[in-house]
């Protein structure tokens, strides 16, 4: 017997799956959330519902917000189950359900209007998103803001009808200010570097394309944390929809799957005020700093590492592909002999350890996570997690030989076809090109690491140079799980 997911009948779905102990109608919201997506609901949302079963600071309910089309979906969705969502932690050995309540509600576009209204309710005190690292209008190659993205453009021609998440924001905050309201925080909760610095980087320099006293009220009035946020949340398919139903009785049209281990650092720069999650596990400190690139580069430049040799070889899920003894071994000695030499400390952490840490998150096969979800979007996260690693060590004289072995195979795998034939399907909004590069490397070395938006002086740096094209030519004449042995023994050398 299966349950419809709503308030009504979370007394039935208690027998199988734990449920929110505060009431709905005691929540009030207090924070907006651009980018209801997995891992939002796996981890801000998870926070905020364990905060609130402990009876305390219901005055934090969430208001989600969507501005692309495909946001619309996930708010249909939600509102058909009372904005509640089935969160299933899943680790080797134990998995559980959860039904989280904080959400109150989801605006989407073309709703522009009511988003700015509710961005000006004094009762908003922060502003939160989760919009992927290819959200914040970064030149990837400068790390600078892209005052020419046609989205940016648009909205400082029109800023009284914005379109962006960072337009609405300057939108909310005019209203605000004009009212006589103080500055709501804003939290970026994405994995990049200096996430708070870019954040206000990204609306400053869209305010200051149409209102440059503007975009200096906010440098002088607006709060932004930065944070370092952590847990592996794979995509919804119709498998987790499935378990859902099957294992615990309940009929989702959306839930969660994801890892039991979850992980906030955050700065605690709040001048609103804010809910007390330390309570709740999340780590309060002056410097995210040494937290945010151990993750970005030993956790995520991990799952850019596996997510190549994996899809070259047609392996479909994370832990198979750490299953793998070529891959496995590819990323321990990429991680302890390239990035975690270059990975400052850490306070009270062992970087070692991290990595065995991370190893073990990655074996865990009962979240199902994909490596078509590690390797979409490469042209943001290369230059993230990837290429920062790669410049540090050039920077210091030091050898690159597996981070431009990860960079080759991600140029083998933008041409389009696995080792056994097999075509490869690309997500990412700069695939058409990537894959022209990729394709015209094999005639043209240096087609590839031309793309200067992605690699900037990288991709011209004789030693990386060589490296890349070497390992490039072993993928091509040799294949993919040779060249990971070559690498392993150490005759990864030039031809």
């Amino acid at each position: 017997m299966t349950t419809k997911l709503s308030l009504d009948h979370l007394a039935d779905i208690s027998a199988k799956a734990s449920v929110p102990a505060y009431k709905r109608g005691d929540i009030k919201p207090g924070i907006l959330h651009f980018g209801v997506g997995n891992f939002h609901r796996a981890h801000m949302a998870v926070y905020l519902h364990e905060l609130f079963n402990q009876g305390r600071d219901l005055d934090w309910g969430i208001i989600g917000a969507g501005v692309m089309p495909s946001d619309q979906k996930m708010r249909d969705t939600l509102k058909a189950q009372d904005f509640l969502t089935t969160v299933v932690e899943q680790d080797t050995t134990r998995s559980a359900a959860t039904v989280t309540g904080p959400m109150l509600d989801v605006i989407t576009a073309p709703d522009f209007d009511r988003i700015i209204t509710t961005l000006a309710d004094p009762a908003i005190r922060i502003v939160s998103m989760t919009i992927t690292e290819g959200g914040y209008f970064i030149d990837p190659a400068t790390g600078k803001f892209d005052p020419a993205h046609p989205a940016i453009v648009a909205d400082a021609q029109t800023p009284d009808a914005p379109k962006t998440v960072f337009g609405l924001i300057i939108a909310g905050l005019k209203v605000r200010r004009a009212a006589g309201h103080p500055p709501f925080t804003v939290m970026c909760c994405d994995n990049i570097p200096g996430n708070g610095e870019v954040t206000e980087a990204t609306l400053c320099g869209l305010a200051n394309l149409s209102d440059p006293d503007f975009a200096h009220w906010i440098h002088e009035n607006v709060a932004f944390p930065n944070a370092m946020v952590d847990r592996i949340t794979p995509a919804t398919g119709q498998r987790e929809i499935d378990l859902t139903r099957d294992v615990y009785g309940i009929e989702d049209g959306w839930p969660v799957f994801c890892e039991e281990f979850k992980q906030w650092v955050l700065e605690d720069k709040f001048p609103l005020g804010r809910p007390g999650l330390e309570a709740v596990g999340v780590t309060f400190v002056p410097d995210v700093a040494p937290y945010e690139l151990m993750k970005l580069r030993i956790l995520n430049g991990g799952h850019a590492a596996i997510a190549y040799p994996a899809a070259l070889l047609d392996i479909h899920f994370v832990h198979e592909a750490m299953e793998h003894p070529l891959i496995r071994a590819f990323l321990s000695k990429l991680e302890h002999e390239e990035i975690v030499p270059v990975v400052p400390p850490v306070p009270d952490t062992s970087l070692s350890d991290y990595v065995d840490l991370i190893e073990r998150r990655f074996l865990n096969p009962k979240i199902g996570d994909t490596i078509p979800r590690l390797a979409q979007d490469g042209s943001n996260r290369q230059p993230k997690f990837i290429l920062p690693s790669t410049a540090d060590r050039l920077a210091k004289g030091l050898d690159v030989q597996g981070l431009a072995l990860v960079s080759a195979l991600w140029c083998r795998y933008f041409e389009g076809v696995s080792d056994s034939g097999k075509a490869l399907m690309f997500n990412d909004a700069s695939a058409e090109r990537l894959q022209t590069a990729a394709l015209a490397s094999r005639t043209n070395a240096d087609a590839f690491l031309g793309l200067s938006d992605i690699f900037g002086a990288t991709g011209s740096h004789p030693l990386f140079r060589k490296r890349f094209l070497t390992a490039l030519d072993s993928l091509r004449v040799h294949g993919t799980a040779a060249t990971l042995q070559r690498y392993l023994d150490g005759t990864l050398s030039d031809p």
